[in-house]
């Protein structure tokens, strides 16, 4: 992989905040759907569509880890690009309301455009600020969240381009806009030359040690950390995702029975998804970007996640106002925007820094996990008229989330080339006393009382110190 120095590494940010608005895209996909659903689309259709979108996004992801060493961030940033320009461009260019050819041009071809650049900024832009590694990856991906609220804009109140162009050369000239944009970004997407630090930057002991170890893939899936993390992903985006998915269709039934119009209800949650979701997703992957530098990454993600399940759970209360809906999608689109932020830095702290860009794949395989079952069962539940019912599902998921970020710590490197068992699992997460209360419980025979002299003959030296002086 070729790497080059850059003349002014903030230039690397300028280039992925360009990459990532362009990658975007999959976030305007709300904007499409009332004129989908005019040409006869059911609210599954639309999401079905979406879901796939992600999915393809996260899949195609993994060989892009690959593929970066091999291609170098430039090269596939390109490919990216050229290829989710050509997606947009297939939807638009066969008239852009039959399902299976949007669903192949947007959903496949567009949304692996998406996985093949969007790892680019990410690796790249934290090679070059090992100083400020969540603030940069926040900034990086900004541009994602941010680029959603302008591509919706365009299409709908701003540039009116669906109205006066119709969908599918909206398709077609956002197909270009995309590959142009990203076209311009890759210049900048090189990495620095190897063993390169910022100058004057001297790791702490404890930033050292984490991702001073470096796991490699088959490492990685054999530690409970890397399930433990992927779930939390999974419930945290499939909320999002689903949220991202409503946010027009059930505030625009919500604000009608509370006895606004038709036409004032859609442009009031067409407001809060492009202007307050979209705004807050942008300075969410900032904000909680760089607070994680400060507060830890582990502990922000369990912060995160576990207040996403509040607002969740009373955003079906808020969706027939207008000032509170706007409140609720802001909060919901600023924690769900920390996800991508949180989540590729916890993997370079967990699992190492050299290898984020071939490890993060897949975690971020939950993404489309979550791209699946959110959408698809906000959907379903739309179809039969619940849509509070979804946002209560996704809540009691994000609870559980935090939950399992609280058992997250860092793994024991040897341990991951040890054989797969329920007692090395155990022992990972350190759980070894409560293998033990377990066993004794099935199988007391196999424990036999011990003396406490036995025991404080089995004791360290050191601990027996700390010990004696506790008790003086």
């Amino acid at each position: 992989m070729r790497s080059h120095p850059v003349s002014n590494r903030w230039f690397v940010v300028f280039g992925a905040v360009l990459i990532q608005l362009s990658l975007g895209a999959i976030y305007a996909w709300s904007v499409f759907t009332p004129a989908l659903k005019e040409a006869g689309w059911s609210k599954l259709d639309t999401q079905a569509v979406f879901a796939v979108g992600l999915a393809t996004f996260a899949v195609v992801m993994v060989f892009a880890g690959r593929l970066l060493n091999t291609l170098g961030p430039r090269r596939l940033a390109i490919t990216g690009g050229v290829t989710l320009g050509a997606g947009y461009a297939v939807a638009g260019l066969a008239g852009a309301t039959d399902f299976w050819v949007v669903c192949f041009g947007i959903g496949l071809i567009g949304g692996a455009g998406i996985g093949l650049g969007y790892v680019v900024p990410i690796a790249v832009g934290m090679r070059w600020f090992p100083d400020k590694k969540g603030m940069i990856t926040g900034l990086a991906v900004a541009g994602f969240g941010f680029g959603a609220m302008g591509w919706v804009k365009m299409a709908g109140s701003w540039g009116h381009l669906i109205e006066s162009h119709g969908l599918a050369s909206t398709f077609v000239i956002y197909g270009a806009a995309y590959a142009a944009l990203i076209l311009v970004g890759s210049t900048w997407m090189r990495l620095p030359p190897k063993g390169w630090q910022p100058k004057g930057f001297e790791p702490s002991a404890p930033s050292a040690a984490k991702g001073r170890e470096n796991f490699n893939v088959v490492e990685m899936l054999r530690t409970p950390q890397f399930y433990l993390v992927f779930v939390t992903f999974a419930v945290s985006a499939g909320a999002g995702l689903m949220s991202i998915g409503l946010m027009k269709l059930y505030p625009m039934e919500a604000l009608q029975a509370s006895g606004y119009g038709a036409v004032e209800a859609s442009a009031i949650a067409g407001t809060a998804m492009a202007v307050f979701f979209s705004l807050a997703n942008g300075i969410g992957r900032i904000a909680w970007g760089t607070l994680s530098d400060y507060l830890g990454r582990r502990r922000s993600v369990v912060i995160m996640t576990a207040s996403q399940a509040v607002f969740l759970f009373a955003f079906a209360g808020m969706a027939g106002n207008e000032y509170l809906l706007y409140l609720g999608a802001a909060l919901i689109g600023f924690n769900f925007g920390g996800n991508f932020a949180l989540f590729p830095t916890l993997t370079a702290d967990i699992f190492g820094n050299d290898r984020v860009g071939q490890n993060y794949p897949f975690i971020f395989l939950s993404y489309g996990v979550g791209g699946i079952v959110g959408p698809m069962l906000g959907g379903m539940l739309g179809d039969l008229g619940n849509f509070p019912l979804a946002f209560s599902i996704c809540a009691g998921a994000c609870a559980i989330g935090a939950v399992c970020m609280v058992l997250v710590h860092h793994p024991d490197h040897d341990e991951a080339h040890r054989p797969a068992s329920v007692h090395g699992f155990m022992h990972q997460m350190r759980w070894d006393l409560l293998e033990d209360v377990i066993d004794h419980a099935i199988h007391p025979e196999h424990f036999q009382r011990v003396s406490p002299a036995a025991v404080r003959d089995a004791l360290p030296a050191r601990e027996m110190v700390q010990r004696r002086g506790m008790s003086r």
